[in-house]
């Protein structure tokens, strides 16, 4: 496919609302922002300088060109920057032809990545994009890469991956080329083991065959041929390795210690509410026992040391 296809993130977001119109650009010093919200500016700066240096040193390349940054609070406007319609559930793409990432706002969407996975995720994707020129990277890397620079790994990714050990669920990496068209369970799997190749290439291989890998399909090689000059493998022989890797590493032990974790942190949780509950009520009744002692409900008004001796002359029943 050309470079200038979108390199879409599927990851779930709502629709929007009214929002500001799109602010005036700031011009950073290898990015131009063009954000709402000055927190967004912070985010952006950070995430983008930091994850550009990563990507610098992983692909050894200079990165010299300045890539249009836009936080957008306006699905139609979303729409408009990447030159089409784009599916509820996406909530960031990168333009390569254009040097453009477009990321939905949280203030708007609800999305389920924070602003900072997001642009770096988008921003991996464009550079990837920029390294092979005409050519494109097979899926599996491109997605695996975008995931390993912005670290989106957790304990789902872990539990995802343990299930496809013990239900022979595993995918071929030729397969994570369909990763749109994959029902949510899959596609999650899809991503989780495109991490994970990234992830295995670097262990085994050194960071450099990353760029490697990248120059030789830029050159016009296939994907074997790239691998080989990458990594000494054939894809045959690197994905053989790879799911080797996978079955060691995730099995029913695997599954059976993600899941005790989960439910031993769904029991923490309840001992923490019930304390939490606990001491709340206890304070309630140390206020309740002191307001009790400050209200007194012995209405003689005499003689304090004597209440009982000496009566009131406003006690007419004493009388």
């Amino acid at each position: 496919m050309a470079a200038a296809l979108l390199l879409l993130t599927l990851l779930s977001a709502g629709r929007s609302g009214p929002s500001d119109p799109p602010a005036r650009p700031v011009e950073g010093e290898h990015f131009v922002y063009h954000v709402s919200d000055p927190g967004y500016m912070e985010v952006a700066t950070r995430t983008l300088e930091e994850v550009r240096g990563r990507l610098s040193r992983l692909l050894g390349d200079s990165l010299p060109y300045k890539p249009a940054i836009h936080v957008v609070d306006e699905q139609q406007y979303f729409d408009e920057l990447i030159g089409g319609k784009f599916p509820d559930w996406g909530a960031g793409a990168a333009v390569s032809q254009r040097r453009l990432i477009a990321v939905k706002s949280p203030r708007n969407f609800n999305l389920s990545r924070s602003l900072a996975e997001l642009l770096a995720h988008e921003y991996a994707h464009l550079v990837t994009a920029h390294k092979t020129g005409l050519r494109s990277s097979p899926r599996w890397f491109d997605e695996g890469l975008a995931m390993y620079v912005s670290m989106e790994w957790g304990w789902s990714d872990n539990l995802a991956m343990s299930k496809a050990a013990v239900f022979g669920q595993f995918l071929d990496l030729g397969e994570i080329e369909n990763v749109n068209r994959f029902q949510e369970g899959k596609a999650h799997l899809a991503y989780a083991q495109a991490y994970l190749a990234v992830a295995f290439m670097v262990d085994n291989y050194s960071e450099r065959s990353l760029g490697v890998f990248l120059e030789e399909i830029g050159a016009g090689k296939t994907e074997s041929e790239a691998l080989y000059q990458a990594t000494g493998s054939t894809r045959e022989e690197f994905a053989s390795d790879f799911k080797l890797h996978l079955n060691r590493r995730f099995n029913v032990v695997s599954l059976f210690m993600d899941t005790i974790f989960f439910w031993l942190g769904l029991a923490l949780i309840a001992v923490v509410a019930a304390f939490l509950r606990f001491r709340r009520r206890r304070q309630y009744y140390r206020e309740w026992e002191k307001q009790e002692r400050l209200h007194s409900t012995d209405f003689d008004y005499g003689d304090p040391e004597r209440p009982e001796e000496i009566p009131d002359d406003d006690e007419p029943w004493r009388a």
